[in-house]
């Protein structure tokens, strides 16, 4: 099978792109059933194109009873019917390709969706519940589960069968884990890996990349459980499933790619899976949940380097993403540290602070040396949709807390892209259903359309941001210098010409050199509070 292929260099083009999270189901609806599919997205590659990214990252586009939005995979070869199509898929990967951009699709294997074939054989008995973690339980009658595991949704990880046995899932009971000590298992997984290189796909984002190989025994975690030593997280064996692939990939022509999530307290513990060989990059979450002062900001990006060069891997940055609370509401808080246990219905959000902040944080993590994602509706500066009718909720986390945590839906609403009023583009005129979470009035001033023609835009700034990045810094080498400047200011150069400045203070500070772009005004060369700029230090030396 042959398509065209990205016009970008393909040498580690990896490195510096700037990827653009596509959450299916979420961001244009082709068909009119208020559903996402790879039709709309299809009729959205130009929108894509003229915003500045060289890649896209698919989340699940499996066939999928949809437990957790995709994420319970049952045929990880072919496409979703509410999605499209196989063939769909195919033209879709060319379309990318002939619009100069790559791909990276989701992969799920930790685990897979209890109506998977291997499942369902696995239920009936034998040698095929080999394949997942299937256990006795304890107690006298084996009332009590195997261990004292929690799911991540919420409840027990186990969940008991009608014979009596349990099974293991640290996500919802909809999707049990798979048992990575099997070969059938690890056979499987590198020929999906070959299936979708074939069809010439550029790489994969690996959920829960530091999950997969379980602690022999599988112990308790204990009442006090040490994060740096779970036994269901960051075990040894799961190097070299990653060095497998690797082999994989590497097979192939031109840069295919393994992104890993990866969650884990440590930066030791995070750097192992970026050595050579095993996986190419991974999300910086330190630099996702931080605090936006300026201590922290400059202390997580320095140890985010540091972490980095030790194993010749570059960074990355991201600011949102579609398991997190936006960072315009998050940013909005007073306290705007952001942990995955945080509730979703937090302190009240002052979102014209929140918009500023965003916008000098957009500045600041493209000006960064490495790879940056920018997660859909970033670029239209989107707050958290906090008031879901609870009875529209999809997320499993809100049923498996009991009603406590609402879950991540907030952060999944359906994009505007023109229009005064719902469904503001996402479906076609004259569609059968509105979209499948309600969208905010409050959207009409910031659809696609209506920000294109604004030049004070959050569109307009990440569409300037995105060719300058392109055009100015790819060529810059990765260093990063600090420079001096006078309190709650966090400024740094890059080969000594190219600067960035953030003002944390609450009062306008000067800047030096040529403004090239900025997130706050810039008045008699000063720069606002809450504002970032990109600055030329030496105007008569350009900076490539």
């Amino acid at each position: 099978m042959s398509h065209p292929q990205p016009s970008v260099p393909s040498a580690a083009w990896w490195r510096t792109a700037a990827i653009y999270q596509i959450y299916v189901r979420s961001f244009a609806d082709g068909n009119g059933d208020g559903v996402g599919d790879l039709a709309g997205l299809r009729r959205r590659l130009p929108y894509l194109r003229d915003l500045g990214v060289d890649a896209l990252w698919l989340t699940p586009w499996y066939v999928s009873p949809m437990a957790d939005a995709g994420y319970d995979v049952a045929d990880y070869r072919d496409i979703d019917p509410v999605f499209g199509t196989l063939a769909e898929a195919e033209r879709l990967i060319a379309d990318v390709h002939a619009h100069g951009l790559r791909l990276l699709i989701d992969l799920v294997p930790n685990h897979c969706s209890a109506r998977h074939p291997w499942f369902v054989e696995a239920l009936a008995g034998g040698p095929a519940r080999e394949r997942f973690w299937f256990r006795p339980g304890r107690g006298r009658d084996g009332e009590l589960p195997p261990n004292d595991w929690r799911s991540y949704f919420g409840g027990p990880a186990w969940t008991r069968i009608e014979d009596g046995q349990w099974y293991l899932h640290l996500f919802a009971p909809e999707q049990p884990d798979l048992n990575w000590e099997h070969p059938e298992v690890r056979r499987e997984f590198e020929d999906i890996l070959r299936f979708w290189l074939d069809r010439e796909v550029d790489g994969f984002r690996v959920d829960v990349a530091h999950g997969l190989v379980k602690k022999g025994g599988l112990p308790d975690v204990g009442e006090e459980p040490d994060p740096a030593d779970l036994p269901y997280q960051d075990v040894d064996g799961v190097h070299e499933i990653y060095r497998s692939w690797r082999r994989v990939a590497d097979s192939y022509p031109g840069e295919r790619v393994f992104v890993g999530e990866v969650w884990l307290p440590t930066p030791a513990q995070y750097a192992r899976y970026l050595r050579p060989g095993e996986l190419h990059s991974a999300f910086n979450f330190e630099f996702l949940c931080g605090a936006w002062e300026p201590g922290p900001v400059r202390e997580v990006i320095t140890a985010t380097l540091a972490t980095h060069e030790s194993v010749g891997a570059p960074p990355t940055w991201v600011l949102s993403n579609h398991d997190t609370i936006r960072h315009v509401t998050r940013y909005g808080r007073e306290e705007t540290v952001f942990d995955m246990g945080d509730k979703r219905h937090g302190a009240p959000s002052d979102l014209e602070l929140g918009v500023r902040r965003a916008r000098a944080a957009a500045l600041l993590t493209l000006a960064l040396p490495g790879g940056v994602y920018v997660y859909q509706g970033d670029e239209l500066g989107l707050a958290e949709v906090e008031d879901l009718p609870d009875e529209l909720l999809q997320d499993p986390t809100w049923e498996r807390s009991s009603h406590t945590d609402r879950g991540r839906d907030g952060c999944r609403v359906p994009l505007p892209w023109s229009g005064d009023e719902p469904p503001f583009g996402f479906s076609p005129p004259g569609a059968d259903r509105a979209p499948w979470l309600p969208q905010p009035l409050t959207w009409k001033g910031l659809t696609a359309a209506a920000q294109a023609a604004d030049p004070r835009s959050m569109l307009s700034l990440y569409r300037a941001a995105l060719g300058l990045r392109r055009d100015l810094l790819a060529g810059l080498t990765p260093e990063l210098t600090w420079l001096d400047t006078e309190p709650g200011v966090v400024a740094f150069a890059r080969e000594g010409r190219f600067a960035c400045f953030v003002n944390f203070t609450g009062a306008p500070v000067p800047l030096p050199g040529q403004v090239l772009l900025a997130s706050a005004p810039v008045e008699d060369g000063l720069l606002a509070p809450d504002g970032c700029a990109w600055v030329r230090l030496n105007p008569r030396r350009p900076v490539r």
